[in-house]
């Protein structure tokens, strides 16, 4: 009943206090939450970035539709995913598995040869999509603990991709920016949070077979 306490509580905060900021104990709480978050066959392709510098988040006020939270919040989180499903994307995650696990590297091969094929089955837009999905399921477990936490955050796909992978320098890394989430603490002039929570009654989101 706490969890549904805390997720009552959250809401898409649409300002900000600037002057509070996330304490770093909590910033590696949230961190330690994304890094836990689930994905396809464990692969994260993803990156996360946690922007605090000024002058960039600046930069990016005007791809991101001039919304205040991108400069006012504490920190700003952008998820970027790998545009492409590269080899050497699976061999490292095959020798972190054999590391971690304390298991030989060559008898997980087969496992890596099979996540290679079927991922090299895709289209290139296809592995695109794929990845930048997989983006919105560590955003998930970053909502979850930022509430948890009593940390406000703000879940935003209104931005111009382009202009973040050209101010961020993402496209030359193989990166692609999918989703934005900046934290922080409300203020106490936003008024949406005064809003009652709007969801859909639970006999018409369930249907039981």
């Amino acid at each position: 009943m706490e969890f549904i306490k805390k997720q009552e509580w959250r809401y898409a905060t649409k300002k900000f206090d600037p002057h509070q900021k996330v304490s770093e104990e909590n910033l590696e709480i949230i961190k330690r939450a994304v890094q836990l978050s689930t994905s396809s066959y464990g692969l994260q392709l993803y990156k996360v970035l946690i922007i605090e510098d000024p002058k960039t988040r600046e930069k990016l006020l005007p791809a991101s539709w001039n919304q205040s939270q991108i400069v006012d919040a504490s920190h700003l989180f952008v998820f970027c995913n790998y545009a492409e499903v590269k080899p050497h994307h699976i061999d490292k995650y095959i020798d972190l598995t054999a590391k971690t696990r304390q298991l030989n590297v060559e008898d997980l091969k087969g496992y890596g040869d099979f996540m290679k094929l079927k991922i090299g089955e895709q289209s290139n837009e296809t592995q695109a999509s794929w990845t930048k999905h997989q983006t919105y399921l560590a955003l998930g477990n970053l909502l979850a603990v930022c509430a948890d936490l009593q940390i406000d955050a703000c879940p935003m796909e209104g931005f111009d991709v382009e202009k973040y992978n050209e101010i961020l320098g993402l496209t030359e890394k193989g990166l692609n920016a999918s989703l934005v989430a900046p934290i922080g603490y409300r203020s106490p002039d936003d008024n949406t949070q005064n809003l009652p929570k709007v969801r859909k009654p639970l006999e018409l989101l369930f249907e039981s077979i």
